[in-house]
């Protein structure tokens, strides 16, 4: 990540050389500020091609092409899966959003195909995968 960690967090996708592509962080920081952004692409070649993408003006061109019903859906999944690993009795600050913290389009490539690398049902996540393997 470039910097210490301010959360616990789990390596969940992982390269076929064993080094991590997408983490899995839990929804409080270590001083309890809330943490919306529950999965971080973290692998360096994987960054970079989504970091191209998004330059290309992607982010644009995935809200246009993905179904808004199946993304606020995904929004509200990835939601429930965040808040579901807050304890029960937790009564403090809560994470907002869905995926990168935003309550509705697209805000970052990285975190959507994050999320869809982990086995997250996200539609643009999917796109972002369906771009970087090129033509069919």
């Amino acid at each position: 990540m470039g910097r210490a960690p301010r959360a616990a967090y789990d390596v969940v996708v992982r390269s076929p050389s064993g080094a991590p592509v997408v983490i899995r962080n839990a929804p409080l920081l270590d001083d309890g500020t809330p943490m919306p952004t529950r999965y971080w692409l973290v692998g360096p070649a994987e960054r970079e091609a989504v970091s191209r993408l998004e330059a290309g003006g992607g982010v644009k061109a995935a809200e246009a092409a993905v179904d808004p019903g199946a993304l606020v859906a995904a929004h509200r999944r990835y939601a429930a899966e965040r808040d579901g690993d807050l304890d029960a009795d937790h009564n403090g600050p809560r994470p907002a959003g869905g995926v990168g913290g935003t309550r509705q389009g697209v805000k970052c490539l990285h975190a959507h195909y994050a999320w869809f690398l982990a086995g997250g049902d996200d539609p643009v996540g999917r796109w972002v995968a369906e771009r970087l393997a090129g033509p069919a």
